[in-house]
């Protein structure tokens, strides 16, 4: 039997409005070799200048992953040749990164937790993009310069779930921080797995092979499985020693299979030495108490949302999973309901409409909108029914709550002397019925119940139609 080992390295997209080195803006999507500069292009004489906003976004992420923050760090020069990268080096941090020795906690569906050790978080240069049309390949610069944060864990994780668990734990931080939109597709979530394969008990790491260019979840949990197969067929096959290789593959999904790509370089192939055109960066004391303020993380507002609503801890990981469903749920509370109905319209009700491009940041039915609706459904206005059809109508228009109720005639009717006469009548109408819920068939109630909501066409008030019932049959 073989125990799987594997580590990752994340590069995040920092959202800050310039690049690293230079003033050129950020973007995505803008036209082709419009966002360039001197500098950008490499141009003989440019200089660069590092962006103070990236240090600040750095000791954020340091001091959310509890991490040593080196107030001193340096650059270095990674020396490559690529069309995407005209300076045919990267500037890069290999000896004293802003950030390193951190942890992440991730959590089990068993309550059962494990902490992923973090090597490091360092700085650096994004390159530019290579775009593939036919027989023709050009080189888009837009992206070169873009700063970066990568992010190296120690080889603790040991199977596909863990390396989910973690990655959607990393992602949910950085959007919580607001230090990076995170969003895989974009690429500015880019993720890297290094992954190996020993027999179990052995402590000792064997070849790894690093999976590039996996662009979700699901491909990455994919990929991993895919190559952890591939390596213990070759190694019960005897031949681990010829096929396993320290290299570089990238993950086919129509294939379904890792294809070899590059084979991968040691730091000695790199050529690394200092850059010699920027100066140390350094983290001032002021700064470092300016910087290291974070807002509250998922792991911190799971806990108060377990103690602060009396939830279980399950309902209040769903809830932090991401921090617009958090901000969602905590605006759903300000409407003064209670946690439970909150919890449920959100989670069920409400996620279980979204479907397509729909998601919550995107909802056509606001937080404020979906309070007020529970809010509606607590005070005794509509019942819980009633309000599906009141959703399902806001799904489709644009309106507020009270205007649709009235609309389609759901408002509830708890006038006491309206419901005794309709109780009075379902009675008369079933004698027979009556005599037998007196003697004893207790089950029958749920028949008065339902003879009683029919004749109101759903608007009696429940609660009330109970009351009157029971008063009623004896």
């Amino acid at each position: 039997m073989f125990e799987t080992v594997i580590g990752l390295e994340v590069h995040v997209q920092l959202n800050t409005k310039t690049k690293l080195f230079c003033s050129c803006a950020t973007s995505f999507n803008h036209k082709q070799n419009t966002n360039t500069c001197p500098t950008c292009l490499a141009l003989p004489g440019a200089l660069p200048v590092l962006n103070k906003e990236v240090l600040h976004k750095s000791v954020m992420l340091g001091t959310a992953l509890e991490a040593t923050i080196n107030q001193v760090s340096y650059f270095d020069r990674k020396s490559y040749f690529y069309p995407d990268s005209p300076s045919a080096y990267q500037i890069t941090q290999l000896y004293t990164p802003v950030v390193e020795h951190g942890k992440l906690r991730i959590d089990f569906e068993d309550g059962s937790h494990k902490t992923i050790r973090i090597n490091r978080a360092h700085i650096e240069a994004d390159a530019g993009k290579n775009i593939h049309e036919g027989d023709i390949s050009k080189v888009d610069l837009n992206r070169a310069g873009t700063p970066l944060l990568e992010i190296v864990s120690e080889p603790d994780m040991r199977n596909s779930e863990e390396v989910i668990l973690y990655l959607k734990k990393l992602h949910s931080i950085i959007r919580y921080l607001d230090i990076g939109d995170a969003n895989m597709q974009e690429g500015s979530f880019r993720v890297d797995v290094n992954v190996s394969i020993r027999p179990k008990g052995d402590e000792k790491l064997y070849t790894r092979v690093e999976i590039k260019n996996i662009n979700s979840f699901k491909f990455i949990q994919k990929a991993i499985e895919l190559e952890v197969a591939r390596q213990s067929e070759a190694w019960e096959d005897g031949v681990y020693d010829k096929e396993i290789c320290q290299e570089t593959r990238l993950f086919d999904q129509t294939k379904q299979e890792t294809r070899s790509m590059r084979g991968k370089e040691e730091a000695a192939d790199y050529r690394y030495f200092p850059e010699p055109d920027l100066l140390k960066a350094v983290v001032t004391d002021a700064m470092m108490t300016e910087f290291s303020v974070i807002p509250e993380l998922p792991d911190q507002k799971m806990t108060r949302f377990v103690s602060e609503y009396g939830m279980n801890e399950y309902s209040a990981s769903v809830l932090t999973s991401s921090v617009e469903m958090a901000h969602y749920f905590e605006a759903m509370m300000a409407c003064g309901i209670s946690a439970k109905n909150a919890l449920t319209w959100l989670t069920t009700e409400l996620q279980g409409r979204l479907k397509g491009e729909m998601n919550i940041t995107n909802s056509p039915v606001d937080a404020e909108k979906l309070g007020f609706l529970v809010k509606r459904i607590e005070d005794g206005t509509i019942s819980g029914k009633a309000a599906k059809d009141v959703l399902d109508y806001l799904m489709e228009n644009d309106s507020d709550v009270d205007s649709v109720i009235e609309k389609l005639g759901l408002k509830q009717v708890s006038d006491t002397g309206a419901i005794e006469a309709i109780c009075d009548a379902v009675i008369a109408a079933n004698p027979d019925k009556a005599e037998e819920y007196r003697s004893g068939k207790d089950k029958l109630f749920g028949f008065f119940v339902g003879q009683v909501m029919k004749e109101s066409k759903g608007s009696a008030n429940p609660q009330t139609v109970n009351e009157l019932l029971k008063a009623k049959l004896g």
